[in-house]
């Protein structure tokens, strides 16, 4: 069996309807999964453009949108950074300091989350997820 994780990247794409991501996890069902990071990060994403709307139709909208977002991560299997995860992330950051940068450190917990459970990480972001050693990588959006 298989596992592909999805990077918040194609997760954002998957909620709004992105044909070929929602084909492909139509097609491999519960071997899609995200990641307690990527939930963060939409989290996240979402409180910040809530906290700064104004008008009750930007709260509209936007409630929806996080609604949705809720409904999606009841849906998909969520994989945690355990200690596994944790033990792989500690490893990559001191076999490759140049990891240690600040903007590489959510995608650095995904993908260790990733390699501490044998799954591709599926991303259109190449550039960060390409220098770590043993990462599978694919992009559904092509």
């Amino acid at each position: 069996m298989s596992l592909w994780i999805l990077d918040t990247d194609h997760v954002s794409l998957l909620l709004v309807g992105h044909p070929q991501i929602s084909r492909r996890v139509t097609e491999l069902g519960s071997d899609v999964a995200i990641t307690v990071v990527t939930v963060q990060e939409l989290f996240n994403g979402w409180v910040v453009q809530i906290n700064n709307a104004r008008e009750a139709k930007d709260f509209v909208r936007l409630y929806g949108k996080f609604s949705r977002t809720i409904t999606l991560c009841k849906r998909v299997p969520i994989k945690d950074f355990d200690q596994v995860a944790g033990d792989r992330y500690q490893q990559m950051l001191m076999e490759i300091p140049s990891l240690s940068k600040r903007r590489l450190q959510k995608d650095l917990r995904i993908a260790a989350i990733a390699l501490s459970v044998g799954a591709t990480v599926v991303t259109r972001n190449y550039r960060d997820f390409s220098q770590i050693p043993g990462l599978l990588l694919e992009n559904w959006t092509q």
